[in-house]
């Protein structure tokens, strides 16, 4: 039997990269997933067609998951297709390597929607739509919350804003056994960190990286998703698992 064997999974932004690695991990470990995904469908039905044609149940919506509505539509689609969500991975982000003067108003509106308030939107959708008996909720973060990599400020600043979010939440919700937990991936090889090897910052970050000096795939991220998703991390809550080979 599977590690979340029988439950109900949404993940956002799992058409790539991390997302799609945490779906397929999901679904591989028994969980029906919906796949949700802001604009790249193509990537998201793959996603989905490898999971069915690994046995397992995947459906995959669109929706912006900073609006209320769209997260509301996500659980209900994915009740509609397999019953009560138990399990919500909000991992729907953007960001971009910049210098900090270079950062626009604009920029920032931009990413603290997408990152903030969309996992904001997504866990109060959860809460009217959890069952009773409760769910589980991890929300991927970075390392670079705690500890900033150059040109990328307001996205780090926006992850760190998720990481006290998940901490505040984790002592209200506790009460109605909701748990809620951060992975917090390091240097790993997703459409946003093209290049990063290239540069000269990129490659020295990756030599102190104690396991392998290079950037981890999605696939190694998704194995902590999945614990905190299950039953094993049932006294787990308000948790940050580093999975970043060492990195800090």
């Amino acid at each position: 039997m599977g590690k979340v064997q029988g439950k109900v999974a949404i993940v956002t932004g799992g058409a790539k990269g991390i997302g799609s690695a945490v779906a397929k991990a999901l679904a591989a470990e028994g969980a029906a997933v919906l796949v949700n995904y802001s604009s790249s469908k193509e990537a998201a039905e793959a996603t989905v067609a490898a999971i069915v044609s690994a046995g397992g149940r995947a459906v995959a919506a669109q929706g912006d998951v900073s609006k209320a509505q769209d997260a509301e539509r996500l659980f209900a689609l994915a009740e509609e297709n397999f019953g009560p969500v138990m399990v919500l991975v909000n991992n729907a982000a953007i960001g971009a390597f910049a210098p900090f003067e270079d950062t626009t108003e604009a920029d920032y509106h931009r990413i603290f929607t997408s990152n903030v308030l969309g996992t904001i939107q997504m866990i109060q959708a959860a809460l009217k739509h959890f069952p009773k008996a409760g769910g589980s909720i991890v929300n991927i973060g970075t390392i670079s919350s705690q500890n900033p990599v150059p040109m990328t400020s307001v996205y780090s600043a926006s992850k760190a804003a998720v990481d006290t979010l998940t901490l505040a939440l984790a002592k209200e919700l506790g009460s109605r056994n909701i748990r809620i937990n951060v992975v917090a991936p390091g240097y790993t090889a997703t459409d946003q960190t093209k290049g990063f090897e290239d540069a000269d910052f990129g490659r020295a970050l990756l030599q102190a990286v104690p396991l392998r000096q290079e950037l981890a795939r999605p696939e190694d991220i998704a194995p902590s998703v999945v614990f905190l998703a299950s039953d094993e991390a049932a006294w787990l809550t308000g948790e940050r698992i580093s999975a970043s080979g060492g990195a800090h």
